[in-house]
């Protein structure tokens, strides 16, 4: 893990396109802004948990008995 001290205003690049913004320090709290494509997906962990479980959930209620899933059963596979 790597960690940084930054103050506001100050800013963090990740990779070529992700930008992390210091955007307020209120006490043992801080605000930051997220600017990158939108094709990345950015979520607080308790919402990307949620995200991964629900998901995991509808996977298996996909499945049948026998492993397959329904998306494979008309196939012949």
């Amino acid at each position: 893990m790597l960690v940084l001290s930054r103050k506001k205003g100050e800013r963090i690049i990740i990779g070529d396109n992700i930008e992390v913004t210091i955007v307020e320090v209120r006490g043992d709290r801080v605000k930051l802004g997220f600017a990158g494509p939108a094709e990345v997906a950015i979520h607080r962990e308790e919402v990307y948990r949620r995200i991964e479980a629900e998901s995991a959930a509808w996977s298996r209620s996909r499945d049948v008995p026998n492993g397959r899933s329904l998306a494979t059963l008309g196939r012949g596979v």
